[in-house]
């Protein structure tokens, strides 16, 4: 893996203030990556899979790092907060392609956001009370987002800090848990090769790829992290070592959870459960407080949904104040400076999306729409060779966004056994977009039309 010689831009490059050192961003990447994906589907996961829940966890981290390569080559190359949206319009120049990349991407949060609800409202709050419907729950979880949202970055952000640490606590406590038992002796080590499809044809490779597919929902948020670029202290020296050391970290924590789980719980048992890792806190052998663990996991998946309502908001706003969606959606709040109408408007497609899906079709639709922008994203860096820049950069071998293309578009195809409603989800949000860049379109011609 090489690099381009010369020096780094100029810390004058921005009008963001550069605070962000190595050691904070690989903290943000890891806060970006952990939370729902892991607490809340790992037993969708093994209803896909079966027993050998840790192989689709390590084909995600395999797809994940392929994808990382690309994303820190373009980052180190044009160190900017656009991301994805940005290395699209500058390999293809197809100012259409570039909308809908970003609004997939801002689709793919709320999704994301939603999916975190579901969880919220699911097994681990049943711990403490059931009285409430779950959809009603699920509601509330985000509108309270969204007055969080409201309220400020500040305040969203010192919460992110803390729930990070949290979420990360009650992973950890799931491993010792594991170390225990496999040190005295229980567990049951043949459910790692067990599989849920019988035979090895097709249907095996079918049940692998979309269990693969669903498990790399856990994977996702490292895609986020470029977008503070501008406020990263030499993005070309820090941010390869805070992707791969981020990704490798939480991949690692990942398979050792999946194993742990399979090894400790049957996977109908998994599968059947909202708050899958409760009951492996459950079937072990310490005697860790039930309550105490969904408390964490429930702080875990608020984290999640408040980073993706913050990020979702925040490209709405960009994309109005861009021209590119209605000027009316770039709203602030006066006082507080927030971007009032575009954490209205997420907030809106969130709350319908809770209403209308359940943890995995939510947590695979995010994974979905995460693909196909890899996809484009790894394309991206091969149509970019043609556009050197003076400064050093990392530069990932040719081998590797060739492979993130093609394993992206395989997890994205309907060969990752993936339902229906999953795609039709996924369109409708697309056509939202659609409509709204029409509309914007139309707006922006007639206000031209009636200059003199």
């Amino acid at each position: 893996m090489t690099t381009t010689s010369e020096a780094p831009e100029a810390s004058g490059d921005t009008p963001l203030k550069r605070a962000i050192g190595p050691k904070l961003l690989i903290l943000f990447v890891i806060g970006d990556i952990l939370g729902t994906g892991i607490y809340a589907t790992t037993g969708k996961v093994a209803g896909k899979v079966g027993g050998a829940l840790w192989l689709p966890f390590v084909i995600g981290f395999a797809v994940a790092l392929l994808t990382a390569a690309s994303y820190v080559e373009l980052v180190g190359k044009y160190p900017k907060a656009a991301g994805a949206a940005l290395y699209t319009q500058k390999a293809f120049k197809v100012p259409f392609l570039t909308f809908i990349i970003a609004f997939m991407v801002m689709c793919s949060g709320l999704s994301s956001a939603s999916a975190a609800a579901r969880a919220f409202s699911g097994d681990y709050l049943t711990e403490f009370t059931d009285a409430v419907p779950p959809t009603l729950i699920a509601i509330l979880f985000i509108l309270a987002l969204a007055a969080l949202n409201l309220r400020g970055v500040s305040e969203s952000v010192k919460t992110n800090v803390v729930l990070t640490i949290v979420e990360l606590s009650g992973l950890l406590v799931i491993l010792v848990i594991g170390a225990y038992s496999v040190l005295a002796g229980d567990g049951q080590a043949s459910r790692l090769g067990e599989f849920e499809a019988s035979g090895t044809g097709f249907a095996l490779m079918t049940s692998i790829l979309g269990a693969t597919a669903l498990g790399f929902f856990a994977f996702v948020g490292f895609e986020d992290s470029v977008n503070m670029a501008e406020e990263t202290k030499d993005p070309a020296r820090s941010f390869p070592k805070a992707i791969f050391l981020g990704v490798a970290v939480t991949g690692t924590v990942y398979v050792l959870v999946a194993l742990v789980s399979s090894l400790l719980v049957d996977y109908r048992t998994l599968e059947k459960s909202s708050g899958p890792l409760l009951e492996v806190v459950k079937a072990g052998g310490l005697d860790f407080p039930p309550k105490l663990f969904s408390l964490i996991a429930l702080f875990a998946v608020t984290n999640s949904a408040l980073i993706n309502i913050m990020m979702a908001s925040r490209l709405c706003y960009g994309m109005a104040n861009e021209r590119i969606l209605p000027r009316a959606m770039g709203k602030v709040l006066p006082r507080r400076r927030t971007p009032v109408t575009g954490i209205i408007f997420v907030s809106v497609i969130a709350i319908g999306l809770v209403s209308t899906g359940e943890i995995e079709g939510l947590g695979d639709t995010t994974a979905f729409l995460l693909l196909c922008v890899f996809a484009v994203v790894n394309i991206a860096v091969l149509v970019l060779r043609k556009d050197p820049v003076e400064h050093a950069h990392f530069r990932t071998p040719t081998a590797l966004p060739v492979l993130g293309a093609i394993a992206a578009l395989i997890l994205a195809s309907p060969l990752a056994d993936r339902d229906a409603e999953v795609y039709i989800r996924a369109g409708i949000l697309v056509l939202i977009g659609i409509g709204l860049w029409a509309v914007n379109k139309l707006v922006l011609k007639a206000r031209h039309e009636e200059l003199p």
